[in-house]
């Protein structure tokens, strides 16, 4: 019997492990630009074209590589950062494992120059497919020049299931984004098809993350700054009154290298229980300094998932952080009680001079002791019938509240015309089988989105213009799917003006959004477009459509008249879909008669 097993080629081997490494255009950007912090740049180049797919350049003015570490950066597990197992526990670095650059050079066509400072000349190197074409000497300045083409050329599938270019460019910006946010002190270019989208210049944090989201984030920003012999925290969190329900700046970072734990996450929520509505999300950015030996950062290929020694007692510390961050700074909302009814003290003021006293008048016979006082004497009220003169007793209708047996119809037609609110959240109306609960919010929502998807299919709305634009910023991650999203938003009737440096104005809206934030609504909207990542024009709509739905919908808590529980009872059962919304939640429910029988 012949043996199975074999040895695979390199060439398989390492497709199979850049499979893991580099997932997409995104990754490629990640591993370059790690690798030009690694080296000690002070300057990184980023260019890219068609998204990553034509290709991918890296430039930076880092220590660069000689002619033998050149050649061997790209064989597999060959590395400068550690030399022995126990280097893990100790990492000061990004990269370790030494797969980057073998798993970029097994998918795509490479091209290096770099240069050492003490070299006269540099090293040009051309690889394709792990395979190298040539190996020169070339003039060029100090440091690395990487220039990736035609990413996944030899692996077809994966090239086939690569997203749109909008959606790899927002991927690309969203990991170029996390990279510069920890390493203020470089200066970084990031061109798109010749089109320049960031040139942050070297500065101090607070301002880095201005630079990279807009001016408006500063006012929101409150500094988290906390020192302990278990770990140092840093950096920012926004202010009560800045949470969103989508879109909020979120950003954990470990010794320089960005991070995703919930359960961190959950100790900032924490911190602002009460402080915000349940749901919504408040942005930050917070930096930890752990000692490396406390932290294994080895335990998934794209090094976003980290161990924590001490987690809980760094849970303790950062919720105790953030809120005395927001304490601190007397960011705590406070209560404004009603002040109808009460006496206008005036306020002393020495410029007006004096005013004289105000002359009093009393009564100096007044005695209390020598008045009378009235004495109530019971009276009978004769002929009583009289007062009633003119009013009938009208006996309640019992077929309104609980119809007769009648054949069986729709439920909208058994309903009551007499409604109940309960506290401001529920429409409760008696019907044929019992008792019907309706949730008005939700049976808001879901009336208004089947109205915006009609307008989306029939490309007809109509919109206001309004008196005072507003002006909504978006970081460069998302002004990408807003030029695809804008023609479906226009749809709606919002009409956005292009004020440039990432920032529009908004001249319209639809009809029908009095009272609601144009600005947290536009960019809720771009937020949920982003998520979708799809490129299917029904996705973007009901997208748009949800959230929409969301910000217009009666609130909960609002009274409603008699008329306007009818209207939304009777607009609720037109729609195609009563029983839920569009994300899935239950609009009512009905207490049947047998059991509302049962109870007493």
């Amino acid at each position: 019997m012949s043996d199975i097993i074999q040895v695979l080629p390199d060439s398989v081997a390492n497709q199979i492990a850049a499979g893991e490494v580099i997932q997409r255009p995104a990754s490629v950007i990640k591993e370059l630009v790690e690798n030009a912090v690694d080296a000690g740049a002070q300057h990184i180049q980023v260019i890219v074209v068609d998204a990553g797919r034509t290709s991918i350049q890296v430039i930076d003015d880092g220590k660069g590589m000689s002619e033998t570490d050149a050649r061997l950066s790209f064989e597999r597990h060959a590395t400068s950062k550690i030399r022995s197992a126990d280097d893990l526990f100790a990492l000061h670095t990004m990269g370790f494992r030494g797969e980057a650059l073998a798993s970029i050079a097994a998918v795509a066509q490479v091209e290096l120059k770099t240069r050492k400072a003490e070299d006269e000349l540099g090293t040009h190197l051309s690889l394709s497919g792990s395979k190298v074409l040539g190996q020169e000497p070339v003039a060029c300045p100090v440091g690395s020049n990487f220039l990736v083409e035609n990413l996944f050329f030899n692996v077809p599938a994966r090239r086939k299931f690569l997203k749109s270019n909008a959606t790899e460019l927002n991927n690309i910006l969203t990991a170029f984004e996390r990279i510069v946010l920890v390493n203020p002190q470089i200066g970084f270019t990031f061109h798109s098809n010749r089109t320049e989208l960031f040139n942050l210049r070297p500065c101090a944090l607070r301002q880095r993350i201005i630079d990279v989201f807009g001016k408006k984030v500063n006012q929101d920003l409150l500094p988290v700054e906390v020192e302990t012999t278990v770990c140092k925290i840093s950096g920012f969190v926004g202010k009560p009154e800045s949470a969103k329900k989508k879109g909020a700046y979120q950003f954990f970072f470990v010794n320089g290298r960005y991070m995703k734990h919930p359960y961190f996450h959950k100790a900032v929520q924490n911190a602002f229980e009460r402080l915000v509505p349940a749901g919504e999300q408040v942005p930050y950015f917070i930096y930890f300094d752990v000692p490396a030996e406390d932290i294994d950062v080895n335990i998934h290929p794209t090094k976003t998932e980290i161990k924590f020694e001490n987690e809980q007692t760094i849970w303790q510390i950062l919720m105790a952080a953030v809120r005395e961050a927001v304490g601190k700074f007397n960011d705590v909302p406070s209560i404004d009680f009603d002040t109808v009814g009460k006496p206008e003290i005036p306020v002393f003021n020495p410029s007006i001079g004096d005013v004289g006293t105000p002359h009093l008048r009393v009564d100096p016979q007044y005695n209390p002791f020598k008045q009378q006082t009235a004495t109530w004497k019971q009276s009978s009220v004769k002929d009583w019938e009289q007062l009633y003169e003119g009013l009938e007793r009208q006996e309640p209708e019992q077929t309104a509240l609980f119809p007769a047996q009648q054949e069986e119809q729709e439920v909208v037609s058994e309903k009551s015309f007499i409604h109940y609110q309960y506290k401001g959240c529920y429409i409760m109306t008696a019907v044929k089988s019992g008792l019907m609960i309706i949730d008005q919010h939700r049976a808001h929502v879901r009336i208004l989105y089947d109205q915006y998807m009609q307008l989306f299919q029939s490309h007809s709305s109509t919109s206001q213009k309004m008196l005072f634009p507003e002006v909504v910023q978006f970081p460069p991650s998302e002004v990408v799917v807003l030029e695809k999203v804008i023609p479906e938003m226009e749809h709606l009737g919002f009409e956005l003006t292009d004020l440039g440096n990432r920032s529009y104005a908004i001249n319209a809206v639809p009809t029908g959004l009095d009272g609601v934030n144009m600005v947290n609504l536009v960019q809720s909207m771009v937020a949920s477009a982003v998520e979708q990542g799809k490129s299917m024009s029904e996705e973007i709509h009901h997208a748009l459509a949800v959230c929409l739905a969301r910000c217009a919908a009666i609130p909960r808590g609002q009274v409603l008249s008699n008329e306007e529980m009818e209207e939304i009872v009777n607009q609720l059962f037109a729609c195609k879909e009563v029983n839920y919304t569009p994300d899935g939640k239950p609009v009512l429910s009905i207490l049947k008669q047998e059991d509302i029988e049962h109870l007493f």
